[in-house]
């Protein structure tokens, strides 16, 4: 059999459907959004006292980007990939291909294993025009994860503006939105938040998909 391949015109760069293969090779299926159930992380609701470490409650009420789904207090998990939060109206950066720049701050490394896991065959994020960049150059969203450090502040700081515009920040899980349970989170302002220690990977998609919405 020959390769599989399909040619990115945008950055001039050759991939290979090798998951093709590996999901026919293990029977894995991709999915739909709403198809996987999973309750951490998911949308929580109730009240609790719980001492929280992430101080995720507030009064017994929930806040989601502080939360690190320790799932310790007597918040229900609903399953609902839906913990994100999309602010702004966005700039057209959606209707067409959307690349994706991650960028690690400094993670424990969950988040960089749920952000790849978005173009593994269970996900598939391409089929919904969700590609990774391999440089800022090319990207429409940078994505950051991880807690603030010092040395990375410029690091950010030149990746957005090598980016061209219109362009948006993606605040990727625990980390980068409240700091978690062991930092500060990061100095800038998100276009979408999406929460979770680490967010999954349909959750990423949806926030995505919303904000395709709100264009």
């Amino acid at each position: 059999m020959g390769k599989l391949w399909h040619m990115d015109f945008r950055t001039g760069g050759e991939f290979h459907m090798n998951w093709f293969l590996s999901g026919l090779k293990n029977r894995i299926k991709t999915e739909t959004p709403g198809k996987y159930k999973l309750k951490s992380p998911s949308v929580l609701e109730g009240k609790s006292t719980f001492d929280c470490p992430s101080k995720a409650l507030e009064n017994g009420e929930w806040n989601e980007n502080k939360c690190i789904f320790c799932m310790q207090c007597d918040l229900k998990a609903t399953e609902r990939q839906e913990a994100f939060t999309v602010n702004d109206k966005i700039p057209p950066v959606l209707e067409k291909s959307f690349y994706l720049y991650p960028v690690d701050s400094g993670t424990c490394g969950a988040c960089n294993v749920e952000f790849t896991s978005l173009f593994a065959p269970q996900y598939d994020a391409n089929r919904f025009k969700i590609f990774m960049a391999n440089t800022p150059r090319h990207a429409d969203a940078l994505v950051i994860m991880g807690v603030y450090t010092d040395e990375m502040e410029s690091v950010i700081e030149k990746a957005y503006n090598a980016m061209p515009a219109p362009k948006i920040i993606i605040g990727f899980g625990a980390c980068a939105l409240s700091g978690g349970i062991i930092g500060d989170k990061i100095k800038k302002s998100f276009n979408i938040e999406i929460a979770g220690c680490p967010p999954s990977p349909e959750n990423v998609i949806n926030a995505i998909l919303k904000a395709r919405e709100k264009k």
